[in-house]
């Protein structure tokens, strides 16, 4: 290892800019000024970065674009990643991996989107033209699967099939992320809810209710990776990264195939969590990807904080609420907070692990785990993060 790694590696610094309705700026720009912010949050100047790499969704060559509209130039490291929403993750491992080989020693991590346009419905900010269809391929949109909204029903109802999950039990995943946002000033969507109001949504694709699905957000979210000797002299507390993994199942929509039943969190957690030396029973609380609450759900069970089949039964339990056993989505997730792809659960998790949640500051945040999923249950990724340094 070089010099400065030997403490292994730490999030020095979190920039996130306005989230939601935020008007007049582009994705690079939005992305600059979030990157300007971590570094400014982390006490360095845009010139100590050696590295930076951008999470796909900007357009042209966004990397060079934008190390371009930062002035930053001589990097170490350049890239542009694309794992949907397990990107964030898959970048913090990167990063990582980097600065422990010694290829770069400070590196900027970026997610930044704008789908949303005035006077224009949240509904129609990802509508793209339909493509040409071809084939035994254009079965399933004759068929309505035109939508990641109909994948993601499809994936809930094979779950509620298998194992009788409920939409009860989603709603209360939905209720329980509500009331932590409630304590979140960032958050979209504040008010509390009740089940009767996840039972009145309407239907988005069945079995999903619009409570159940994410929101849509405009804005950026960037973070500062660096080794952790370093990360300790700088101004705000480090958050050490303490073990990191990648999932990608490969499942078939078919007969047979395990789709909608597992995740790719059954791969990465495991070698996650043997990385940072913990198990299920030393996890504080969870920051978990939460685009739908069936994704949630299915990931509780991937991850064994419950068995296969009883995610329904835990969430209607309480304990991923505030006062609950397991704290999850702490600021209100991408269902009531702000949708940032992988970066919502990842700031989140700094916040806490700094200890800046404020009303919503969990009681215990020694470990937290957090999760990326990305495309339609094909990409997963884990992070191990910590306020203390690996071993102390």
């Amino acid at each position: 290892m070089t010099e400065g790694t030997g403490g292994g590696t730490a999030i020095a610094g979190l920039g996130m800019t306005e989230l939601g309705k935020v008007y007049g700026r582009s994705p690079r720009r939005l992305a600059a000024d979030a990157v300007r912010l971590a570094a400014a949050d982390a006490g360095l100047t845009l010139g100590d970065l050696d590295g930076l790499l951008v999470s796909h969704g900007m357009g042209g060559s966004p990397g060079i674009e934008l190390a371009d509209t930062l002035g930053l130039r001589d990097l170490r490291l350049l890239s542009q990643l694309n794992s949907f929403g397990a990107t964030a993750g898959a970048m913090v491992s990167y990063a990582a991996q980097s600065i422990l080989s010694g290829a770069a020693s400070t590196v900027a991590c970026v997610f930044a989107d704008a789908p949303l346009k005035p006077q224009r419905s949240a509904g129609s900010a990802y509508h793209r033209d339909a493509p040409e269809w071809y084939g035994f391929g254009g079965m399933t949109a004759a068929l309505g699967f035109r939508s990641v909204n109909a994948f993601y029903a499809l994936a809930a109802r094979r779950h509620m099939e298998r194992y009788g999950t409920t939409g009860d039990q989603l709603g209360a995943i939905a209720v329980a992320t509500r009331a932590w946002a409630a304590g979140n000033p960032l958050a979209q969507m504040r008010d509390p809810i009740t089940l009767d109001d996840h039972r009145a949504s309407r239907w988005v694709a069945e079995p999903l209710r619009l409570l159940d699905c994410c929101l849509v957000s405009n804005g950026a979210i960037a973070i500062i990776v660096t080794g952790a000797d370093r990360a300790r002299d700088l101004a705000r507390p480090p958050v050490h990264v303490w073990g990191w993994g990648q999932g990608h199942p490969g499942h078939r929509k078919e007969r047979g195939s395990d789709f909608g039943l597992t995740t790719g969190a059954l791969t990465s957690g495991p070698i996650a969590m043997k990385m940072a030396g913990v198990t299920t029973g030393d996890i504080s609380q969870c920051q978990l990807y939460d685009c739908y609450t069936y994704t949630v759900l299915v990931s509780l069970e991937d991850y064994g904080f419950c068995a296969k089949g009883e995610g329904g039964a835990f969430a209607a339990s309480g304990a991923l609420g505030p006062g609950g056993a397991l704290p999850t989505n702490t600021g209100g997730g991408q269902l009531s907070s702000y949708y940032m792809w992988g970066m919502t659960p990842l700031s989140e998790a700094v916040i806490q692990a700094r200890g800046d949640g404020g009303e919503r500051q969990a009681g215990r945040n020694d470990v937290i785990l957090v999760s990326g999923n990305g495309g339609i249950l094909d990409h997963h990724s884990t992070l191990i993060l910590s306020p203390h340094p690996k071993g102390a």
